[in-house]
């Protein structure tokens, strides 16, 4: 029979076997727990954190699939435009002028002379019977009004001049290009109405009202004829007096106020009788400044032509 002591020696000798097989299993690596794979570059810390009495794992060899270094590309050659060749600029040449073209000088004949010196005389550049000759006399008249006009001053009638002398005048009548001097105005002396001023009755005198506004040829206390006139504003008025004509020009321009005063008689100072297309446009709604204007040019020709050196201006009320 078993004693109890074997018993108790043989139960003893099992449980030591069974914690020695036990122990053995515990630190067994193949039944340690497996981690986690770690991804390829990624850090073992993920896991966790070791006990302070074991060593840290050494970091896993990355395995990083080494990257293909991306080689640079070659530019493709640029193709520069050769530039084009500038053209050299040529030197240019300004034109000169073509010759002026001759439609009269001094040495003509004919009858476009006549018509030609019929029409210098309608605006007073030129004095005296007309002929068919284009003289001396002609080529001076013409380098007066080719000065007038910032013309080349030549004497002879080039296009430019002919032209403009067209355009100033009218074509010369029979009369004209025949010297007939124009008649008078058929209307009888004792018809005429006019301001009767007492020292306007003897000799030969021109009458100026400013009360009617007219100009009345008086010859030896007779009207002869009269016209409108218009005076200076009250700024620069029309003088008043007895006076006498010392200066007669057909083309006058005036110094002080740039203005034409054709066909004019000077009778105080600068103060005249002239012709005035302002008064003819416009009537009385303007003022000269200070002389008499007149507004019919026919007229005041023929009292230009009439009127002598030293004859009486009397401007009145």
């Amino acid at each position: 029979m078993t004693t109890r002591a074997g018993v108790a020696r043989r139960l003893l000798a099992i449980g030591g076997a069974i914690a020695i097989a036990l122990t053995a299993s515990a630190c067994t690596p193949d039944a340690a727990v497996i981690a986690n794979p770690t991804k390829v570059a990624q850090s073992s810390r993920a896991t966790a954190p070791p006990s302070s009495a074991e060593t840290p794992p050494e970091p896993p060899t990355s395995t990083a699939v080494p990257t293909t270094t991306a080689q640079p590309l070659t530019p493709e050659p640029t193709v520069t435009a050769k530039p084009t060749p500038t053209a050299k600029p040529t030197p240019t040449t300004t034109p000169k002028p073509p010759p002026a073209v001759i439609i009269l000088e001094q040495g003509d004949t004919g009858p476009k002379v006549r018509a030609f010196q019929a029409r210098l005389r309608q605006i007073g550049w030129f004095a005296g019977d007309v002929s068919d000759r284009y003289g001396a006399k002609t080529a001076a008249a013409v380098r007066g009004f080719q000065a007038k006009r910032g013309y080349p001053v030549t004497g002879t009638a080039d296009e430019r001049t002919y032209d403009k002398l067209i355009a100033m005048t009218r074509r010369p009548t029979a009369d004209e290009l025949a010297n007939v001097k124009p008649k008078p105005p058929e209307a009888k002396p004792a018809s005429v109405s006019w301001d009767v001023d007492e020292r306007c009755m003897t000799g030969r005198v021109m009458c100026i009202s400013k009360s009617t506004r007219r100009l009345t040829w008086v010859v030896d206390g007779v009207p002869q004829y009269g016209f409108d006139v218009r005076f200076g504003s009250d700024e620069l008025p029309t003088r008043e007096g007895v006076f006498s004509v010392y200066l007669k020009k057909v083309d006058v321009i005036s110094n002080l106020y740039h203005t034409p005063m054709p066909y004019a008689m000077f009778f105080s100072g600068g103060q005249a009788v002239h012709y005035s297309s302002n008064f003819a446009r416009l009537g009385y709604s303007g003022a000269s400044h200070g002389c008499v204007n007149v507004r019919n040019k026919p007229l005041l020709i023929q009292l230009y032509n009439e009127v002598r050196i030293g004859d009486k201006v009397v401007v009145h009320w």
